[in-house]
């Protein structure tokens, strides 16, 4: 295993020095997007692949263990050099923005019947023309979203979005006709999903690569506990007042979230030119009035440049779909998330259904076994943290201090694992009105492994593509969303005829076989991908 590993650090480093231009011509702020995928973290194993000439130039972490990447600059507003209380507090306030799609979304679940009853219908009709439709709006709006981030800003942008999507959820909770809550409902989630992509636009801004892995955990834990939490708490009200409380209590939410925005968030996009140079910045003279600019996106309209052209900009998602190491990983992501947001969807069918078919449970109880993805998650997130941490460590040691992006996918293996546990514990108890106890079980190690999942899949993507992190969110969620959206209208019908233990251990076999197609090819030949169809800055 020695041999091996020297062998492995050998090549590693024998590719890294032999694609590096001379001394005079390497620009050590765009370095880590001109190798992406690789980079060397160890600050002598610096010294040897780029000379001591640069290497003395290289900032490293306060404890000394890793070169930081993206380098900063001697610029005091370029966001890597603000203060951890400033970022932490930065990646707080997008946290909580990017809960409010799914949790609005989520809304609906919990008041499945109630609208039922109001618009004179069924719960499937309802699942078809609002939920569904409204979460396929979520992937789409992702996409369109990051073209306006990268050309005018995070804070403009997002600051937009989230007001219109306040602005359609007030419609959506006095919404006097289904036509018009189906409406409303579809246009509070097309522009409430820009927070969902901003996460990663936002950590990658702020952070250095050794704490990014640490940092998506955080936001991806609430992205996926978010449809999951509204159910859980408004279940409770809608058994007891009217469902337009529970849409109006998520009203309060967004305005909340939304001041934190308007008060509190900084623009985070930085252009790091070469050499460091930063771009020249006007002098600030009235606070409010520049506050004020910088909202509603008189700033980032100004400061736009021509480079990259629209062209680039609107071709960008295009552009990168195609590398295979990315197709591929957008398959298995869109499989396995996608299942899991049908399941959220379809539970509350499961169990308020009247036997044979369903538990027959009240409104009351559903709320509280919606308890469990949330408390799932938040275990998710502390294994993740650890997971994701170890083994870029490990791998940082077994290859000299450099590391690769393949190395994420190791935390896929324990997360398969876990997910057909999960599924087919959670089909069976279904199936057969198991104890309560095993729909819990098996429905909180299922969640748990979506997020063990979606973690290191965002984390490699990043790392492989580190200058288009907002198309790489934007396709994620797409992808996640396609995987997801269709699943309610098959679901319980198939379950229904066949069997939840035939319909859940059929989706979990999907996402197995995907995953063994996928992630041992990626680590065997993703080295070789990343260099055959990387994209040139």
């Amino acid at each position: 295993m020695q041999q091996e590993g020297k062998v492995e650090r050998s090549s590693s480093s024998e590719e890294g020095t032999s694609s590096l231009p001379p001394a005079s011509d390497i620009d050590i702020y765009i370095l880590h997007e001109q190798r992406a995928g690789r980079l060397v973290l160890d600050p002598a194993e610096a010294r040897e692949e780029f000379g001591e000439e640069i290497a003395s130039k290289l900032k490293l972490s306060p404890d000394g263990k890793y070169v930081l990447w993206p380098q900063p600059t001697d610029d005091p507003a370029d966001p890597q050099n603000w203060s951890d209380n400033r970022k932490n507090f930065q990646l707080f306030i997008v946290v909580l923005a990017s809960i409010i799609p799914d949790f609005d979304s989520g809304i609906g679940i919990a008041s499945l019947f109630a609208l039922s009853r109001q618009y004179h219908t069924t719960t499937g009709v309802i699942n078809d023309l609002t939920t569904n439709w409204s979460i396929f709006l979520v992937g789409w709006g992702g996409i369109f979203f990051v073209m306006l981030m990268r050309r005018y800003g995070r804070l403009s942008t997002l600051f937009w979005t989230q007001l219109l999507s306040l602005g359609f959820l007030v419609g959506a909770t006095f919404a006097p006709t289904l036509k018009v809550f189906a409406a409303m409902r579809c246009l509070t989630a097309f522009f409430g999903t820009c927070a969902q992509v901003t996460g990663l636009y936002t950590i990658t801004d702020l952070f250095p690569f050794h704490l990014q892995a640490r940092k998506i955990n955080l936001w991806t834990m609430a992205v996926i506990l978010s449809p999951h939490f509204s159910p859980f708490v408004f279940g409770f009200l809608v058994a007891r007042a009217s469902w337009r409380w529970a849409y109006g209590i998520g009203c309060m939410y967004s305005l909340f979230v939304l001041l934190l925005i308007i008060f509190f968030l900084d623009e985070s996009m930085y252009i790091r030119k070469s050499k460091g140079m930063p771009a020249p910045v006007a002098p600030k003279t009235n606070a409010f009035v520049q506050r004020l600019k910088d909202i509603i996106g008189i700033t980032g309209v100004r400061t736009a440049k021509a480079d990259p052209p629209w062209r680039e900009i609107l071709l960008a998602p295009l552009r990168i779909v195609w590398r295979p190491h990315l197709f591929l990983i957008l398959v298995f992501e869109c499989l396995a998330f996608g299942f899991s947001i049908g399941i959220n969807v379809t539970i509350t069918v499961f169990l308020q259904s009247p036997p044979p078919f369903g538990f027959g449970f009240s409104t009351t109880v559903v709320s509280g076994i919606y308890a469990t993805p949330v408390v799932a998650v938040v275990i998710g997130e502390l294994l993740g943290r650890y997971l994701n941490d170890f083994f870029m460590v490990q791998k940082i040691k077994r290859n000299n201090g450099v590391f690769e992006a393949e190395a994420r996918l190791w935390t896929c293996y324990i997360g398969v694992i876990l997910y057909v546990i999960g599924f087919v514990v959670l089909g069976s108890a279904l199936q057969d009105h198991l104890n309560v106890a095993a729909v819990i079980i098996g429905w909180a190690v299922a969640q748990l492994a979506v997020l063990v999942i979606t973690v290191p899949v965002y984390a490699y993507c990043s790392d492989c593509f580190p200058h288009e992190q907002g198309e790489i969110s934007g396709l994620l969620n797409l992808a996640r969303i396609l995987g997801g959206f269709s699943v309610s209208f098959y679901e319980v019908p198939w379950a229904e005829r066949n069997g939840a233990l035939q319909t859940l251990g059929c989706e979990a076999a999907i996402v197995a076989g995907s995953f063994l197609l996928v992630v041992p090819f990626l680590q065997w030949k993703g080295r070789y991908l990343r260099a055959r169809f990387s994209t040139k800055h």
